[in-house]
């Protein structure tokens, strides 16, 4: 081996792959007893760990200690989602940042209160001066979550009291970063696909008196055109997408760090971090990724053709192998997710106009013949529905928003309640949180290197 050998980590960690994942390994039965994988009770249902103001999700009922399915519910401070986004259609009005002063604050806002809000966003959503060109250009990623999340650790060092975790402060903190994020992911996007795929580069400042869903839509196009039903579809999607109760992975993670007593950014990088997981937010491209090879297998018209191409993908003989059909299934919802009935009911019309109807019955149909499978192969008739995974993507496709921007442009919407929980828990939580894991390890005795007779793996 020389200096210049810069192959030399590759083939060092390379060579030692399976005994790795040997010294790793953990029999299955050390799980068993009290042990709660995933912070579940062997029903599925989770593991209490805190209490929360901010938002409810209902998806069953506990009577008798049985759980009984009932057709979902997501609740923000109390209101249901759906009763906010209907209030917003029939009033023609954008409600995401409605959405983002209830979280925050613990009540809908007065006309009063929701000018001033909107005024002091506008101001949020303009970043520090040379921020795009010393943080986003001068080290281009080829995935935005990555960049989303280095983004917001640097502007740590934007704010001239970064640590201060008063009320006051943390309000300060959460509003510049709700306003902040759909600047930093469309600019993070413009500069990705012109460093990586040689388009031209095109960085749109936010226009003053425009919705989150108008500015965002403007700032990822060229020619800054969209259509007001675009800007509206996109409005619902950043209001259903804004909070899912504490227990979701990455409201968790954010909580779990505040608990430390860690700064604002530190904690909702965590979180960006844990959205960017394709069993959480990036989900809904997985549908996607899945939606392409069962279009490109069967015939849309014929439920036969889509259920054997199903269960290729459950035999893991399609698809990316993984034997899931992703975008169905919920750990909470069971009869029905409301986000996703909610995407279904808006969505529909924009499909039809802009050319996706049959697209979007085939992911209906996906879902009408995918359910019965599923539970067929679990010998469990327990309800099951199609998440918001299934659809969110789809309506991004629609309106022309990239597959790499879907899970970014889910964070823009749940950062509200990201730093609504961040606040609860630096207020209310009082106490680390420490899970603990049961050692499972053979006690050994310390053997000195001159005595150890054997490599325990070859490396070349």
């Amino acid at each position: 081996m020389t200096k210049n050998d810069t192959g030399i980590l590759e083939r060092y960690t390379g060579s030692l792959g399976q005994h790795i994942q040997q010294e790793y390994s953990i029999e299955k039965e050390y799980y068993r007893g009290d042990i709660k994988r995933g912070l579940r009770n062997s029903d599925g249902t989770g593991v209490p760990i805190g209490v929360t103001k901010v938002g409810s999700v209902m998806g069953y009922m506990i009577e008798d200690g049985i759980r009984v399915p009932v057709p979902g519910q997501l609740y923000y401070r109390g209101i249901e989602l759906n009763e906010i986004v209907e209030a917003h259609r029939k009033a023609n009005t954008f409600g995401f940042e409605e959405v983002a002063f209830l979280l925050l604050m613990g009540h809908l806002p007065s006309r009063t209160e929701m000018a001033r809000f909107t005024d002091i966003m506008n101001q949020a959503k303009m970043l520090p001066k040379n921020f795009t060109e010393d943080m986003i250009m001068k080290s281009p990623s080829k995935d935005i979550m990555n960049k989303l999340a280095r983004s917001v650790l640097s502007l740590y060092s934007y704010d001239d009291n970064p640590d201060d975790t008063s009320v006051e402060n943390l309000l300060l903190q959460s509003i510049r970063l709700i306003g902040a994020f759909p600047s930093i992911v469309a600019n993070a996007y413009m500069v990705k696909r012109h460093y990586f795929e040689g388009r031209s580069l095109h960085i749109h400042y936010p226009k003053e008196n425009l919705s989150t869903a108008e500015n965002f839509l403007r700032m990822v196009r060229n020619h800054k055109n969209y259509t007001e039903e675009e800007a509206h579809l996109l409005d619902i999607m950043l209001m259903i997408h804004a909070e899912h109760g504490g227990g979701n992975n990455s409201t968790f993670v954010c909580r779990a760090l505040s608990s430390s007593g860690t700064d604002t950014y530190s904690a909702i990088a965590g979180a960006v971090g844990s959205l960017k997981g394709p069993l959480h937010g990036g989900a809904n491209a997985k549908v996607m990724e899945m939606f392409h090879y069962v279009k490109e297998n069967v015939d849309p018209k014929d439920d036969g053709s889509i259920k054997d191409y199903l269960n290729k993908l459950l035999n893991k003989e399609a698809g990316d192998r993984s034997g899931k059909i992703y975008g169905l299934g919920h750990a909470v919802y069971t009869i029905s997710d409301p986000r996703a009935v909610l995407i279904k009911k808006y969505a529909q019309h924009v499909a039809e106009m802009k050319g996706y109807g049959d697209d979007f019955q085939l992911l209906q149909k996906i879902e009408e013949l995918g359910i019965p499978m599923i539970q067929e192969r679990r010998k469990d008739g327990t309800p099951m529905c199609a998440n918001v995974d299934m659809y969110s993507g789809m309506v991004y496709a629609m309106l022309g928003i990239p597959q790499d921007v879907f899970t970014p442009i889910f964070a823009s919407a749940r950062i509200a309640g990201w730093c609504a929980n961040r606040i609860e828990e630096v207020l209310t939580g009082n106490r680390i949180m420490r899970p603990a894991y049961r050692a499972v390890v053979k006690k050994v005795h310390y053997e000195p290197i001159e005595n150890r007779s054997t490599d325990n793996f070859y490396m070349r």
